[in-house]
């Protein structure tokens, strides 16, 4: 069958992995069937945990499988079944008859072509798109790049246009989004969403069985739109490296868009030419760094929102003060409450969390003292000062300051921190953390001078 052949491929690719047999055997092919042109394969698994670990660890690999053998576009659906076993799949004639899929005779070649043109190796994620995607100060400039250019793919200033910034930030969900949105505003033009992975594996075997022209023609002229992600790894094969350029310089000569995504710098690609890294570097390049934590909250909510998760304010917090290595650790901590608590049976509270994820949470690599030691560096004071009573303005508005900062970051109580300096009273802590708020919205000096340190403070710690 060929849902068998295709777990068969998975194994034989990937022998050393002890664990895929335990979570691909359970998946069950049970049906597919057109839908407005796409092949939508239906999937079982046995319960939500295991459709969780699949759709984080296992999708990717089983659409680069299928779309090997599918040459139509298609989507697939993981659906929790509740089985123990596998069972028969439902109408079992059906996928012979859609993978079996041809024009009807007397068609002309171009429908074929065009079918093909719409066939997405990597079909784009339909969820991904710029209204799903949260912008903070971490990802403004990225986000507005990509959508300028899905608004006029093609413009020189744009293209290419590199996406940069460490694993797990949404540089992937850009891609996408805008894939999508292009999709959507301008029909006629041909898009392809690949892995540079992907793209390797093409170009290796189109040596290996002398299909080079096949190759280049997919690539060169058959797209208007090439979406190109984790393009650090072309660094691996000489090969691909020269393919993958010329592909660039047809489409930017050609005035057709290529949006990349990669977690190095042209200049930190290994074994990457200085001809092609400045090919690169002729566009625009916008990176993504890690939200802070404001942003973080904001993503949780939604996440949580779309998850249909009831998250208590408290346990929000905690969660978002503890992912702080990427948005997919984020993402990853929500669900993992979330299955834990279905499966379990238990309402989802602040005490529930911290007990699920403390292996999650870590000490901050900063103290109060390193933030007071911060801020009277900054504003070129003395430690002392900042603890002594004096109501002189150039020490109270750094203290307050510095109030501000330890309890955002360190989340230590009003009292702990008005002991911190000098043994200060609780509400005199409050006032100066008000104070602080209200002077950020009206004063663009002291505004500045807080996102310095918080930024300072956020490169040390990752909160």
């Amino acid at each position: 069958m060929f849902w068998d052949g295709i777990k068969s491929r998975m194994k034989s690719r990937n022998e050393n992995n002890k664990l895929l047999a335990t979570w691909l055997d359970p998946i069950e092919y049970l049906n597919s069937a057109d839908n407005n042109g796409r092949l939508r394969f239906t999937l079982g698994v046995p319960n939500a945990l295991h459709q969780y670990w699949v759709i984080q660890n296992l999708q990717d690999k089983i659409y680069s499988e299928i779309s090997e053998a599918c040459q139509r576009p298609f989507e697939v659906e993981f659906v929790v079944t509740g089985h123990k076993t596998p069972v028969s799949p439902e109408n079992p004639h059906a996928l012979h008859e859609a993978m079996s899929y041809h024009e009807a005779p007397g068609k002309p070649a171009a429908a074929t072509t065009q079918k093909d043109h719409r066939g997405y190796p990597e079909p784009l994620k339909s969820e991904w798109t710029f209204h799903t995607f949260v912008v903070g100060k971490n990802s403004e400039f990225a986000h507005a790049a990509c959508y300028n250019v899905a608004r006029n793919p093609g413009a020189d200033d744009y293209n290419p246009l590199l996406i940069y910034g460490p694993v797990g930030m949404g540089k992937s969900h850009l891609l996408h989004a805008a894939g999508n949105y292009i999709r959507e505003q301008a029909p006629h033009l041909r898009i392809l969403y690949i892995s540079a992975e992907r793209f390797m594996n093409e170009c290796i075997a189109s040596i290996r069985h002398h299909k080079m022209d096949q190759f280049q023609q997919k690539y060169r002229e058959s797209y208007d739109v090439l979406l190109v992600d984790d393009i650090q790894l072309l660094g691996k094969g000489e090969s691909t490296r020269e393919e993958f350029f010329h592909t660039l310089n047809t489409f930017i000569d050609r005035k057709k868009q290529i949006i990349l995504a990669s977690d190095r710098m042209p200049k930190d690609i290994m074994n990457l030419e200085d001809r092609n890294r400045t090919r690169l570097e002729r566009g625009l390049i916008a990176d993504i760094t890690m939200p802070d934590l404001e942003t973080r909250i904001a993503i949780l909510r939604y996440k949580a929102e779309q998850f249909q998760i009831r998250l208590p304010e408290d346990a929000v917090h905690y969660i978002a003060r503890i992912s702080k290595r990427s948005i997919r650790e984020l993402e990853g901590n929500l669900k993992k409450v979330k299955i834990f608590s279905e499966l379990q049976g238990l309402q989802i509270d602040h005490d529930l969390v911290k007990k699920l994820l403390a292996n999650h949470e870590t000490h901050s690599a900063i103290s109060v003292e390193d933030v007071q030691k911060l801020v009277a560096d900054h504003f070129n004071v003395k430690i002392s000062d900042l603890k002594s009573s004096t109501r002189a303005k150039p020490i109270v508005v750094p203290r307050q300051i510095c109030m501000f900062l330890i309890k955002k970051f360190l989340d230590k109580s009003y009292t702990d921190i008005g002991k911190a300096f000098g043994g200060k009273d609780h509400t005199t802590v409050m006032n100066a953390i008000d104070r602080v708020k209200h002077l950020q919205a009206t004063d663009q000096d002291i505004f500045k001078h807080v996102e310095g340190l918080e930024t300072h403070i956020h490169n040390i710690t990752g909160l």
